[in-house]
């Protein structure tokens, strides 16, 4: 248990230290937004493209993880949904968010900085195969679900899917997977220089976006109805790891390969993530900024304990 908390411990102090330092006036609020953008625009597309770019297609495109860690997810998605239509008795658009809430991790900020300490081969790997699957089937349909919930079940589907796919194409993470395919099928070697370069702004990723992290969760509260997001809580450090899991024990049940046990481990790590960094600013678009940003801190703060008994069976 000691070397499981040697290594989520540093994780959680990076984020403390963000939260200090914010806190203190020693950076402001809107600082962590820049160092968000800095993050998301150029270190973790530099962290993705290389990660892909310097390995064969056969090593990236794992259809045991795709498979496993994608249907998992619409799992949890559909789970989620309907507990919220049918047995709390809530709208479409908050059954929606509660269902974003659950079944989409902060692979980025979190997800990353804790694989490189686990399980440091398969990382880049299953970041970006994580990229591949929230950012081109789970927040296109979770935003569509919420147009759609917004107009009361009346909104168009196919605007609302055309305006995801605009958003997508310019998406810098997106952008990064599909420039390191590219490189990847090819077969091109990239001239050193340029692949030191692209280093540098990968090595930049994990402690700023963590520190990152933690000045963002200054002026949260935990006052803000905090019991009604116990269950999505539950849902995201619970369920979606158990979910993938299930699904990755059903996989070879149909002649695919199954996931390397690095690899396996990889995807159940990132299922029990707290949600996306970027939930609260989803909600807030959509009247849920309280809500979200409430299950985010809860998430936050009760997942240094779920992630350190996931290490631990998985040790």
């Amino acid at each position: 248990m000691l070397e499981i908390l040697a290594i989520t411990c540093p994780i959680y102090l990076v984020v403390l230290a963000g939260y200090v330092a914010t806190r203190s006036g020693l950076f402001a609020r809107a600082d962590m937004q820049v160092f968000g953008k800095f993050v998301f625009n150029l270190a973790l597309p530099a962290l993705i493209f290389n990660a892909l770019a310097q390995h064969h297609i056969s090593d990236i495109l794992h259809p045991a993880y795709l498979l496993s860690y994608l249907f998992g997810s619409l799992l949890m998605l559909a789970l989620a949904y309907v507990t919220g239509r049918r047995l709390l008795k809530l709208s479409m658009l908050r059954s929606t968010f509660m269902a974003m809430g659950v079944s989409c991790s902060n692979s980025s900020f979190i997800g990353f900085p804790i694989l490189m300490l686990m399980v440091a081969p398969v990382a880049g790997v299953a970041l970006g195969l994580n990229v591949i699957i929230e950012n081109l089937v789970m927040l296109p349909l979770l935003l569509a679900m919420a147009e759609h919930g917004r107009d009361g079940g009346g909104g168009a589907w196919h605007q609302v899917v055309r305006q995801s796919a605009r958003r997508l194409m310019k998406n810098p993470l997106v952008l990064a997977v599909t420039a390191g395919l590219i490189v990847s099928l090819s077969e091109l070697t990239l001239p050193a220089p340029v692949i030191r370069a692209v280093n540098l702004f990968a090595q930049a990723s994990g402690g700023l976006s963590l520190f990152a992290i933690g000045g963002m969760l200054v002026g949260l509260s935990l006052s803000a109805g905090w019991q009604r997001v116990v269950p999505l809580v539950v849902g995201k450090l619970i369920g979606h790891p158990l979910a993938v899991l299930l699904i990755a024990t059903l996989v070879p049940l149909i002649g695919v390969t199954p996931m390397a046990p690095p690899l396996r481990a990889a995807a159940l790590l990132m299922a029990a993530m707290p949600m996306l960094s970027i939930y609260p600013i989803l909600g807030q678009a959509y009247g849920e900024a309280d809500r979200s940003a409430t299950a985010l801190l809860i998430c936050m703060v009760s997942s240094f304990f779920t992630l350190s008994g996931w290490m631990w069976l998985l040790h």
